[in-house]
C-alpha cells in the first residue's frame, strides 16, 4: 500500500472518529439537557423528601420509644398477672382443702345422725311399740277369756269351722 493511499484511509478513519466525536458531544448535551430538566423538576422535591426523611426517622425513633414502653408495661402487667395467679392457685388451694375438711364434718355429723336416730327408733321400739303389743295381747287374751266364760258351753263338732277342723 502506498502513502497516499494510506494518507486516504487515515484522514477516511480521522473523519469517521470526528463525525463520531461531534455525534457523541450533541448527545453529552443532550443528556445534559435532560439531566438539568430533571433536576429542575427534582429541586422542588428534595426539600419536601428531606423533612420527609426527618418526619420517619422522628416517628421511627418515637415508636421505637413506645414500642419499648409498651414492652415493659406488658412485662410488668405479665409479672402482675403471674403473681395473681399464684395467689388465686393458693386460695383455690385452701378453699379445696377447707372444703374436703367441711365434707368430712358433715359425713362425720350425718353419720352420728343416721346412728342417732337408729337409737331412737330402737328406743320407741323398746320403750313404746313393745309396751303396746304385749297391753294388745294382754287385752286380746282378756277378751277371748270372757268370750269363753261367756258362752260357757262348747261349740260341738258339727259346728266347727274350716280353720278349726284342721286342729282338730
Amino acid at each position: 500500500m502506498d502513502q497516499t493511499t494510506l494518507l486516504y484511509v487515515l484522514t477516511a478513519f480521522v473523519a469517521i472518529a470526528a463525525i463520531a466525536l461531534g455525534i457523541q458531544a450533541g448527545m453529552l448535551v443532550a443528556v445534559n439537557k435532560k439531566v438539568a430538566a430533571m433536576q429542575a423538576k427534582i429541586n422542588p422535591l428534595v426539600p419536601k423528601v428531606e423533612s420527609l426523611v426527618e418526619t420517619t426517622q422522628a416517628t421511627v425513633e418515637q415508636s421505637r420509644k413506645q414500642i419499648a414502653e409498651i414492652a415493659t408495661l406488658a412485662n410488668e402487667i405479665l409479672e402482675s398477672a403471674k403473681s395473681q395467679l399464684a395467689m388465686v392457685e393458693d386460695v383455690v388451694t385452701d378453699a379445696t382443702t377447707r372444703a374436703k375438711v367441711q365434707m368430712e364434718r358433715i359425713e362425720l355429723v350425718l353419720d352420728d345422725t343416721v346412728s342417732r336416730a337408729h337409737e331412737t327408733v330402737a328406743v320407741v321400739h323398746n320403750g313404746i311399740m313393745r309396751p303396746l303389743r304385749e297391753m294388745s295381747g294382754i287385752t286380746a287374751g282378756i277378751r277371748a277369756a270372757m268370750a269363753f266364760l261367756a258362752r260357757s258351753n262348747r261349740p260341738s263338732v258339727d259346728r266347727a269351722t274350716s280353720s278349726e277342723e284342721m286342729f282338730i
